[in-house]
């Protein structure tokens, strides 16, 4: 077992037994497993902060990392019902990578890159010392021949993918060279059986074309099969209403509002900290990301403050999420701007009506904070 290649479950484990409130999501193990070495073993979840994505990608790693005895863990959890539980249980070599945790460690993108490579490559040589190719320092290489010659496939786990994007929002070039990296990485390669990355946007695109085409993406204006496993859906929080005598209509007001196809899902954060906390409050919305939104609101860039005021009336706007490029830089008009607020969280998306509207009590607040008048020093 290393940091990146087959970790141990402790992670998840932690999750489900000292966490004082856990939900189960082990059903999206069964969407995983149906698509395992397929046409579509390439996935891209994107969902706001707070959304439960480290929680997805550590059950994924407790669940097929070879280094783990898993069995107990899972055998009470939903997904332990499902008919090819033990056929998947513990069978992969895992590669996990928390993008954020590799970009705190250099200093440039060229940098994590290079060190991912490096890491990865010498836990893969200690688990496969009797495989004649570590003359090589080309991972994909390397890979390629370990499962050529032990018929081993791998998983490969990338959470927060898009970090790079945040942290280096202007820096085209450095972009383009990691995706080019996990092109070349993931695209069209035997060794994997599953390759699943989560992070708060959809994959970057360039123009009108994605740079990573491979993927086939769930996001907040299409969750697709994954939408249930997005958020609490209303019949846990009902059950968790009823466990910490709570009123669920209250909750349903405050925290509940994103439509996913026709299924309703709840913020898991702020359901959470309500319940510890026995109150209702505004647990999620301050963040950064929404306080650097502001400038196209308040200056009323694309006629915004009027559609800003319409929302908060209770109005539901068109957008069309289409043009957007998936990144927090190139904003050129209402729709990007809309659509960014989508995938943040801060907005619901009617899929069938292309409308958006805002989700809950809590969005409304920050919303309604946001329309005030600036005072001018």
């Amino acid at each position: 077992m290393g940091i990146y290649l087959n970790p141990t479950n402790d992670e998840f484990y932690n999750a489900v037994n000292k966490s004082k409130i856990y939900v189960d999501k082990t059903g999206m193990l069964k969407f995983t497993n149906s698509v395992l070495s397929g046409e579509y073993k390439n996935i891209c979840v994107s969902r706001p902060r707070r959304f439960g994505k480290s929680m997805a990608a550590n059950m994924l790693v407790a669940y097929y990392s070879r280094s783990c005895d898993s069995r107990d863990l899972f055998s009470n959890l939903k997904i332990a019902e499902a008919a090819d539980f033990e056929e998947h249980l513990n069978k992969y070599n895992v590669i996990h990578i928390n993008m954020i945790d590799a970009l705190s460690r250099t200093d440039s993108i060229e940098e994590m890159i290079d060190y991912l490579q490096r890491r990865i490559l010498w836990e893969v040589k200690k688990e496969y010392s009797d495989v004649e190719c570590f003359d090589w320092n080309d991972l994909v290489d390397v890979l390629e021949t370990i499962y050529s010659e032990k018929k081993q496939p791998f998983i490969i786990i990338i959470d927060e993918w898009d970090s790079i994007f945040r942290k280096y929002p202007h820096n085209y070039d450095e972009q383009k060279k990691y995706l080019d990296f996990l092109r070349f990485f993931i695209k069209g390669k035997a060794y994997i059986a599953l390759a699943y990355m989560t992070g708060i946007l959809p994959i970057k695109k360039y123009g009108e074309h994605s740079a990573l085409n491979m993927f086939d993406e769930y996001s907040m204006t299409n969750q697709r099969e994954l939408a249930e496993f997005t958020g609490f859906t209303e019949d846990e929080v009902q059950d968790l209403c009823s466990q910490y005598d709570m009123p669920y209509d209250k909750m349903k007001q405050w925290y509940n509002g994103y439509d996913l196809k026709g299924v309703h899902v709840y913020n898991p954060r702020s359901v959470v900290m309500s319940l510890l906390g026995h109150d209702f409050d505004s647990y999620w919305t301050k963040t950064e990301t929404y306080e650097a939104l502001k400038k196209y609101i308040q200056l009323d860039m694309y006629n915004l403050k009027e559609l800003v005021t319409r929302l908060i009336a209770g109005e539901s706007v068109p957008v069309n999420p289409n043009k957007f490029q998936n990144d927090m830089t190139t904003l050129e008009s209402a729709d990007d701007v809309l659509t960014l607020l989508i995938h943040l969280g801060y907005l619901t998306y009617d899929f069938y009506n292309e409308t958006v509207s805002i989700p809950n009590q809590e969005v409304q607040k920050a919303f309604e904070k946001l329309a005030e008048p600036r005072c001018e020093k």
